[in-house]
């Protein structure tokens, strides 16, 4: 997967490799905005297909705060012909500014509900990018201390209201979903009122997500799901972001979902330098 990344950099001939020829060389990895540090397995990865070597500095650990605010962190060295150095750049950049982006993000959200003393899953969605970089984005979920939710559609069995209307309701849509995955998958619906998650618990279903709730309502609702089904898992979700999402915290709501930890982190900025 990596190196199918690499690969489609440099289609046909990389031209400035013929440039800087094979002269072995070492480059400097810069960490040049603060964040939480997330994607160093990928990195090892683009530049183990190259053949340069990757020393991590003490520095560079999954999930560990980078205050690089005032001055730029050195984070690695790495060996290597030159042309390969640079081919492995801008690959190995995107992914670690990307993956650092999606973990600062992440991190800062689970703090928000620890410091309100709420243990439940801050997770994702699975709004991420097309195709198999949405593995890195996933990872970077993890490494902030967030949940991935599920990683495609073959994960788990989500309902929602395009699935609702299909299927004529939600009894019916939970019925077929069950007999399609058995008895080794989830089901969660999507509701947009307390009756419908009613519905869909009787119906059967393992998880309901309380969707575009008022934080009051989301509540007073979740208060009697649990009441009436305790072995029911609730998700909270519909527009909740880091800034809004203490108002939805509480004991009956055990995961609260972002699409905006993977749809609208800030990347971390880093660079790749040769030394000269």
């Amino acid at each position: 997967m990596v190196q199918k990344w690499v690969e489609d950099d440099m289609p046909s001939l990389d031209v400035g490799g013929l440039v800087v020829g094979t002269d072995r060389k070492v480059a400097h990895l810069w960490m040049k905005s603060p964040g939480v540090f997330a994607g160093k397995p990928f990195v090892d990865e683009v530049f183990r297909g190259l053949n340069c070597k990757v020393q991590w500095e003490a520095v560079a650990v999954e999930g560990r705060y980078v205050d690089a605010t005032d001055t730029k962190i050195l984070m690695a060295t790495v060996n290597g012909e030159a042309k390969a150095l640079l081919q492995g750049e801008r690959t190995a950049l995107n992914i670690l500014s990307r993956c650092s982006g999606v973990a600062t993000i992440s991190a800062e959200a689970v703090k928000i509900a620890r410091d309100f003393g709420w243990f439940g899953h801050v997770a994702g969605t699975r709004k991420t990018t097309p195709g198999d970089f949405r593995v890195v984005e996933k990872y970077g979920l993890l490494v902030g201390g967030a949940a991935t939710h599920r990683l495609d559609l073959s994960q788990m069995v989500m309902l929602k209201d395009n699935h609702i209307w299909s299927a004529g309701s939600i009894t019916g849509a939970v019925r077929l979903a069950k007999k399609a995955a058995g008895f080794t998958q989830k089901i969660e619906v999507e509701c947009q009122s307390y009756e419908e998650a009613k519905e869909a618990a009787l119906a059967g279903a393992d998880i309901v997500m309380l969707d575009n709730f008022k934080p009051a309502q989301l509540k007073e609702d979740a208060k009697k799901l649990k009441s009436e089904f305790s072995h029911l898992l609730i998700e909270a979700s519909g527009g909740i972001t880091s800034e809004t999402m203490h108002e939805y915290l509480c004991e009956e709501v055990d995961v609260i979902s972002q699409g905006k930890l993977t749809q609208g982190y800030k990347c971390v900025d880093f660079s790749l330098k040769i030394a000269h």
